[in-house]
């Protein structure tokens, strides 16, 4: 979850000042790894997913703040637009008996707000991008009421100095401008963490970074924005759009965007913040009253609010995440590649694909890594995001090779043999990779299920495209609820 500030007119000694903290943020955390500082007896997970509300008719609810009130739980909050929601689900030990439970987990949390939800007249939608979204639905009066979301989307366009221009060109090209960042809000995401070692994070966070086109092509759930037919993932693309900083100048300079895959791999999570302090100007300079260096000099964890405020604007795809946790430090990779949904199991399926495949590739004899290019990990991922499992990717020994056949010949193997070096119980190990399987062996994602409906909608019955998508989103919610995997949903 995204941390509250409170509104201030920010000055320009309050940016030194803040890069000052940050860079002596940097140097205490480099002491920590450097004393093996770190909590790390067995890795703990966490899930965070951003959902949608929608209204009787399937079309957004802006009523996220009366949704919150109704469903009175602390592990719900505001997300960027009134029409979104996130939880936050509490860590718990991957491959204890707390994973065997995350589904049923979700499932109760998401019942109950959705219960709630009904109350004020809307329902709950965990999806990608939610079809039914129009331009008008994102101007800056859509903005939670959270002053963090006010001072992101005026700091973005300080610093971009002229509107958003969004140019997706996908089977239905869409071309706009915008002055708020509420695009952003049109894309929804699933979360999933996982706590390392420092010694271990380099090889974790690459690994990561290898498999995210394969994540995406297979989870693909995401091919409408604002009535556009565009690719199966457009929230890669979108997401990469709607927060960018840059004019076309500072583009054409070679300025990394915020939203950034990276351009290397690393040895160590310390590279990855160092990188966050030398190449990113600060869009929420608040500075803490914390020195880290007295706190750590006399033997307390620093919480280094400023380095991870500065981190939390910088929208990596496998973001390194540092927290301090009944007062012991411990690090976490991010995966924030995955659209939500469709389902809950298939969420858990995904997450389950993930664990099992990075575990094997990040203790590989030989990494993947060093047979692939980073460029080409990334090229994997947009390819991913275009054409999903019809998509062709990369990996070291198969060449160029379907989406499909990658993930079942060689990455599903991969993810049991994880899985079970985790210790998860075999039968819920083959329920949730099963369902990857079938998903793979279909062709049947979220993103084609939803190309595929409303195909059939305006093609047999002349429905036009905003009722079709009205259609379809009534008709996912009710297959959401229903917990059956996508790959089993009827056109």
């Amino acid at each position: 979850m995204g941390r509250d500030v409170a509104s201030v007119t920010i000055s320009g000694e309050d940016r030194r000042r803040y890069r000052d903290k940050v860079r002596r943020c940097l140097d205490v955390l480099a002491r920590m790894l450097g004393e093996s500082q770190f909590d790390f007896e067995r890795p703990h997970i966490g899930l965070e997913i951003e959902l949608n509300l929608i209204d009787s008719l399937g079309d957004p609810l802006m009523r996220n703040a009366d949704v919150l009130k109704a469903i009175a739980d602390p592990a719900w909050a505001t997300e960027l637009g009134q029409f979104n929601l996130e939880i936050n689900i509490p860590p718990r030990e991957l491959g204890g008996e707390g994973t065997g439970e995350l589904e049923a987990e979700v499932r109760d949390h998401l019942a109950h707000a959705d219960g709630r939800a009904r109350e004020v007249g809307g329902g709950l939608l965990m999806i990608g991008i939610l079809p039914t979204l129009r331009r008008s639905d994102i101007g800056e009066e859509s903005l939670s009421s959270n002053a963090r979301y006010k001072m992101l989307n005026d700091q973005i366009f300080a610093a971009r100095g002229e509107e958003m221009r969004i140019a997706i060109d996908g089977s239905e090209p869409l071309h706009m401008h915008t002055d708020t960042i509420l695009p952003e809000a049109a894309c929804t995401s699933v979360q999933f963490h996982l706590q390392v070692s420092p010694d271990q994070f380099g090889a974790y966070w690459n690994a990561a970074q290898a498999i995210a086109g394969a994540q995406v092509a297979m989870g693909a759930n995401s091919p409408f924005l604002f009535g556009h037919r565009l690719f199966h993932e457009t929230r890669i693309t979108l997401f990469e759009q709607a927060t960018d900083t840059r004019p076309d100048e500072l583009k054409s300079q070679g300025v990394r965007p915020r939203v950034w895959f990276g351009e290397r791999w690393i040895t160590s999570v310390f590279d990855l913040f160092e990188e966050n302090a030398r190449y990113f100007p600060s869009l929420l300079p608040l500075c803490d009253d914390e020195d880290p260096l007295d706190v750590l000099d006399e033997g307390g964890i620093p919480e280094l609010g400023e380095l991870t405020l500065h981190n939390g604007t910088i929208y990596r795809w496998n973001r390194p995440i540092y927290a301090v946790v009944k007062g012991r430090p411990h690090l976490r990779v991010e995966n924030r590649v995955l659209p939500a949904g469709p389902t809950v199991a298939d969420v858990v399926a995904n997450g389950a694909f993930y664990y099992g495949v990075v575990r094997m590739l990040a203790e590989g004899d030989r990494p993947v890594w060093t047979r692939m290019s980073f460029a080409t990990a990334e090229e994997n991922l947009h390819r991913a995001a275009r054409d999903g499992l019809d998509s062709t990717l990369y990996w070291p020994g198969m060449g160029e090779v379907p989406a499909a056949e990658l993930i079942l010949r060689k990455l599903l193997p991969l993810a049991h043999e994880g899985l079970d070096r985790w210790g998860v119980d075999p039968v819920r190990r083959d329920r949730l990779l099963g369902i990857i399987e079938r998903r793979c062996v279909t062709g049947q994602t979220g993103a084609a299920w939803q190309l595929d409906t409303v195909g059939t909608l305006e093609r047999d019955h002349g429905v036009n495209r905003h009722d079709a998508l009205r259609m379809m989103t009534r008709a996912y919610a009710e297959h959401m609820r229903d917990n059956e995997p996508v790959h089993t949903w009827e056109t």
